[in-house]
């Protein structure tokens, strides 16, 4: 029964001192209040643009209105761009690609020299220069 009594004075004490520090913090609302006040304004201005901008906004072409040559200049730009970016994607995978194929070959190139090598050093009789020094030079 003690175990649990010290678990509800604690809990109480707790409860007290929480109540405590928010009474604190409500002596403070008042200049919290100003400066959200301050931001919500100046979120508004980042927000909605000025009427001008907004009517020009609103004001678009027509579906079947030809384009502007702003616009499909815009529209190049942005296709030129795209294919740019996915032509240096395809050359990094292709030039990663050509590394490995190039790697795998070296070390095929190396176990096949390295089994070539063991294959002599077995089959040597010790009667003939061995094939390394028989070798004709150009």
């Amino acid at each position: 029964m003690t175990w649990r009594q010290a678990l509800l004075l604690s809990c109480f004490c707790a409860v007290v001192l929480l109540s405590i520090l928010r009474e604190g913090t409500g002596a403070s609302v008042g200049t919290a209040q100003a400066a959200e006040e301050e931001a919500s304004e100046d979120a508004k201005q980042k927000i909605f643009m000025q009427e001008s901008d907004a009517s020009n906004f609103l004001k678009r072409r027509g579906k079947r209105s030809p384009k502007s040559r702003d616009e499909v200049n815009a529209e190049n730009r942005q296709k030129l761009r795209a294919d740019e970016l996915r032509r240096e994607y395809y050359e990094e995978q292709r030039n990663e690609f050509e590394n490995f194929v190039e790697e795998q070959n070296d070390e095929q190139e190396e176990r096949s020299r390295e089994a070539v090598e063991q294959w002599r050093q077995w089959h040597y009789d010790g009667l003939h220069p061995s094939y390394l020094y028989n070798r004709h030079h150009i």
